[in-house]
């Protein structure tokens, strides 16, 4: 990574600048606050544009959304977003509920609180392993180094042949429809801002197999890699101190 080119530094949230959907902290709030002075700043995430800018408490930053199907910019005017692209993709919710109905029994997940499957507007899904009523702390507990998913992972991907399939949150499986993903998605707005791959640096933590950042970390993109979100400061450092 050559620091110099860098023109804008894109985040992941969970993991990456917080703890899984927790609040952003007054320590990583000060991190984009002194590279916001030097670099465009972007959130690329897995939820809705919306979710993210309440978890961030606001804060000031344009934001992708649900890998690439949602964008909005932050209207400093008005002091809210603004969407700009909110894309849906029909989904068989009966085809997907029964496939995550026989995952469950193939990999013996089938004790669950609430929902097994989660269907969003957008077209994609979340496979929560303990359902979509689980308590946080059971959620965060469940599987803190993604080793039980990333041991079903295949299975589940070879599942939903038609989605990019990702270890998502703390304890499930996201899909999005394909292309959408964040590679795909940061590759977008580069072409649409005429920016060069090299000036622009992602910053995550989700970057082993199967990981929502691995496409990116994969990728032609310069990655800062995040393993504990209140590290973000020193990750970082070089491009602001």
């Amino acid at each position: 990574m050559n620091i110099e080119e860098i023109q804008l530094v894109a985040f992941d949230l969970d993991g990456t600048l917080t703890q899984h959907k927790t609040a952003l902290e007054p320590f990583n709030r000060a991190v984009l606050d002194a590279l916001s002075r030097r670099y465009g700043l972007l959130m690329v995430g897995a939820g809705s544009c919306r979710r993210i800018f309440r978890q961030m408490d606001g804060y000031p930053i344009d934001i992708i959304g649900n890998y690439g199907m949602q964008y909005a910019v932050y209207d400093r005017e008005q002091g809210q977003l603004r969407m700009k692209e909110d894309a849906a993709v029909p989904i068989d919710k009966e085809s997907v509920a029964a496939r995550v109905e026989r995952l469950r029994e193939q990999t013996g997940c089938t004790q669950f609180a609430g929902d097994g499957v989660e269907f969003h507007q957008s077209g994609a899904f979340t496979f929560p392993l303990l359902g979509t009523k689980a308590r946080q702390e059971d959620k965060l507990s469940f599987d803190p180094d993604r080793r039980k998913r990333r041991e079903i992972y295949p299975l589940v991907a070879q599942a939903f042949p038609e989605y990019n399939v990702f270890v998502g949150g703390s304890s499930s499986f996201d899909a999005a429809p394909k292309p959408f993903d964040k590679l795909y998605a940061l590759s977008r707005l580069c072409r649409e801002r005429g920016l060069p791959h090299s000036s622009v640096v992602f910053v995550g933590d989700d970057y082993g197999q199967g990981g929502n950042d691995e496409s990116v970390y994969r990728s032609d993109f310069p990655f800062l890699c995040v393993d504990d979100y209140r590290n973000l400061g020193q990750v970082t450092a070089a491009l602001w101190k």
